[in-house]
């Protein structure tokens, strides 16, 4: 009995040092040109935590016939989106709108989707992302897994069930795979381009013609009216006439908000590493920046709700170029988070 009593004091003794290992604060390395990302009370990182987000990020158990991912429709390898004007689900299934890269998705402080739908559920807590995850998961276009489903069949999985257990100390929860999840997503940054060392002062980061472009994006052709700030996004929603054109256009925003207003505007996306994400535009009607450029240029499609900062900016072909090689050659990390898939528990 004594022995039985020894075996399992080192069962539970080995048990809660994992746990409390797991509760290890991670700390996030901010690159350059980025601000401290705000993280929610209620999630703090852990490098366990990242770990297991990480896992069921690749993992496409999480779909209902184990054949999409987060990954699938968010690919390290395409800019951490899908490459595709539409994101495919179970079953081939096609959606109505591209896969919007995830890159710097822990400063999204409002809301999610390019509609917003999925919006942060605390005041300033910015657990946008956390409200975001489970969306796709249950999505019957996307991955159709119900949570009911989907977290029996993690606690099926012995190497899950004991991450859960060190990280969470419970079994797999629904809460549990969000947090995770959303934890591995802050990770996923973008900075230290050639854009940011130039403004820190090196003035030979940028060619002569990325830096002609960098004039052209922050004065002639406004483009930072939308696109500011360290992650290039004010993180709003803007009509700029895409999709206007269409028999049975998209209604965007407002849908969510209910505020004629948001007709057809769309969440602004980040530009950082935006070379790697063609094709571009919530639908995906652009494979190149150039055509981005040249859509701008005309002052978008005209609309009803058009957005005011939207007219003709009568660039000179030059100007375009300049443009075009600042945001493919400024904007583009050499520290670009190029993450592999891990192995995943059994």
């Amino acid at each position: 009995m004594f022995r039985n009593i020894v075996a399992m004091w080192i069962v539970l003794n080995a048990a809660q040092t994992a746990r409390i290992h797991a509760q290890d604060a991670y700390e996030l390395k901010i690159p350059l040109g980025l601000k401290a990302m705000k993280l929610p009370a209620d999630n703090p990182l852990t490098a366990a935590k990242i770990s297991l987000g990480k896992q069921l990020y690749f993992d496409k158990r999480l779909s209902i016939d184990n054949t999409v991912s987060c990954a699938s429709c968010h690919d390290p390898q395409k800019g951490w989106s899908n490459g595709t004007p539409f994101a495919t689900g179970v079953r081939n299934q096609v959606g109505g709108r591209s896969a919007p890269s995830i890159i710097n998705a822990g400063y999204q402080t409002r809301a999610t989707f390019w509609d917003g739908r999925a919006a942060q559920t605390k005041r300033r807590s910015n657990n946008a992302l956390e409200a975001q995850a489970l969306g796709p998961i249950q999505n019957p276009i996307e991955m159709d897994m119900k949570l009911e489903t989907l977290i029996p069949k993690l606690n099926k999985i012995e190497g899950y069930r004991k991450q859960f257990q060190a990280v969470f100390g419970t079994d797999a929860t629904a809460d549990g795979v969000a947090k995770a999840i959303a934890s591995f997503e802050r990770t996923v940054l973008s900075g230290n381009a050639p854009y940011d060392r130039y403004k820190a002062g090196d003035k030979d980061a940028l060619s002569e013609a990325a830096q002609r472009g960098r004039r052209v994006f922050f004065n002639k052709a406004n483009c930072s009216a939308c696109h500011i700030g360290g992650n290039f996004t004010d993180n709003g929603y803007h009509n700029i006439g895409i999709g206007t054109d269409q028999d049975k256009p998209d209604p965007g925003r407002v849908a969510v908000s209910k505020l004629e207003g948001d007709t057809a505007a769309f969440k602004t996306p980040t530009l950082r590493e935006i070379a790697r994400s063609a094709p571009y535009m919530h639908d995906g009607r652009f494979k190149t920046l150039e055509e981005v450029v040249n859509f701008y240029d005309k002052g978008g499609i005209k609309n009803p709700q058009l957005d005011e900062e939207l007219y003709p900016l009568k660039l000179s072909d030059q100007d375009k170029a300049d443009l075009v090689v600042f945001l493919k050659e400024g904007l583009s990390s050499p520290e670009y988070p190029d993450t592999k898939p891990p192995k995943l528990p059994e």
